[in-house]
């Protein structure tokens, strides 16, 4: 079997990577660049491609993207009461299209995605409702297309750094922060934006997440 994974560098993608290394030897990590403002992500997601000896494609698409303002010290438990200002409309979607386009001409059995809906920033394509239809209308439009997964959707943060660590990542190995600061080191997380936040919480937490998540495939 093939896999295909979107992989962006940050936790929850590159749990995915690895999770379908556990499945399979034959994965493939996808990157799309759509103009990222900060491209560490791709450096990041780069890196852990090389170490774990995983091949890498990257699809390029730009388009004109609003200007997002992004919300600083919420607490996770603020973070799913409304969308997010940060929220990229569309993004999910078409990655997920993208991802399941380019699965087809490398004859990958599956796709996977990182999404999930327990601990999140209110994005509305992160949840349940948005993953279950966007694989009805797939059905539709690509009949014998790719099998859609989301092995972490219904996992909470601290339950993904858990399987993090069995995979042997580390905390500092991945980056989602969506405000980099320079730092006399590099650039270096914010600490305040919600993916920071998450980040820390899912770390700080993680000895109260079960042992051995049901992660599904």
């Amino acid at each position: 079997m093939k896999i295909l994974v979107l992989h962006s560098g940050g936790m929850d993608s590159t749990v995915c990577l690895l999770l379908a290394k556990t499945v399979t030897s034959d994965v493939i990590s996808l990157g799309i660049n759509y103009g990222q403002k900060h491209e560490i992500e791709m450096a990041y997601a780069k890196a852990q491609c090389i170490k774990y000896e995983i091949p890498r494609k990257i699809v390029n698409v730009t388009w004109d993207k609003p200007t997002r303002e992004i919300p600083l010290d919420r607490l996770p438990s603020q973070m799913p009461q409304k969308i997010s200002s940060a929220f990229l409309p569309g993004r999910n979607l078409l990655f997920l299209s993208i991802a399941g386009a380019e699965a087809a001409g490398l004859m990958a059995d599956e796709v996977w995605v990182g999404i999930n809906c327990i601990d999140y920033s209110g994005y509305p394509d992160c949840t349940v409702e948005f993953f279950e239809e966007f694989k009805k209308l797939w059905k539709i439009a690509v009949p014998e297309g790719v099998k859609i997964v989301a092995p972490l959707l219904d996992q909470s943060k601290p339950m993904i750094a858990r399987k993090a660590k069995e995979l042997g990542l580390a905390k500092n190995e991945t980056w989602s922060c969506y405000k980099p600061q320079v730092s006399p080191n590099g650039l270096a997380p914010c600490g305040r934006c919600d993916a920071c936040v998450l980040h820390e919480y899912a770390w700080s937490e993680l000895k109260n997440a079960p042992t051995t998540p049901n992660i599904k495939t």
